[in-house]
């Protein structure tokens, strides 16, 4: 006898940056301008967002633990700008990256990996590399146009997302939230 209840608790998990609704906008229009339909599965605008780390199916156990960790993070604010794209044709991913990371954006995405791996969920071994995926399934060439306009965005909390598929369609909820602190200190805002 199979145990299929475990499966249905495990949830498929990851920490993200959500991008702000102006930002999804602009690169929803922006690559239905520059790319043909064919080019890949267009990742819809709500599921946008930059990818901190991948957990995997997690048991709710293992998921209270990880939100406790990233409860503890005390890190600044930062600034993401996307303004690198690229296609990888072995996983059919087309992104939208940075060329420069903010520092704020890496110790982040490190600490989070680490916290990750150390309560045993997998982590790839390859470097991180900030991006927002635009297209899945794109594993034929693909012309990437060239990017004349960037998207800048302030960072101001990092999220846990769910990873939901229903209905033939993949959904990401934010489980959970945490902010950063400001940079500002109080006597500069006056």
């Amino acid at each position: 006898m199979i145990n299929t209840v475990d499966k249905t608790m495990n949830k498929r998990l990851f920490f993200a940056l959500d991008l702000p609704d102006t930002v999804q906008q602009n690169i929803v229009q922006w690559r239905a301008a520059h790319f043909p339909p064919d080019a890949g599965r267009p990742i819809a605008a709500a599921n946008l967002h930059l990818t901190l780390a991948f957990l995997g199916e997690v048991s709710q156990a293992k998921a209270q633990i990880l939100q406790q960790q990233a409860g503890r993070i005390s890190q600044s604010g930062f600034h993401v700008t996307l303004d690198d794209m690229g296609h990888w044709p072995n996983s059919g991913v087309i992104w939208l990256g940075c060329k420069n990371p903010a520092r704020g954006l890496l110790q982040l995405a490190q600490l989070l990996r680490s916290q990750a791996a150390r309560s045993g969920c997998y982590q790839t071994p390859l470097p991180f590399h900030p991006h927002v995926t635009l297209f899945r399934a794109a594993i034929r060439p693909v012309a990437i146009p060239a990017k004349t306009t960037s998207e800048s965005f302030r960072v101001d909390h990092f999220s846990l997302y769910e990873s939901v598929f229903a209905r033939g369609r993949t959904r990401y909820n934010i489980v959970q939230s945490w902010p950063l602190t400001s940079t500002h200190r109080t006597s500069d805002a006056i």
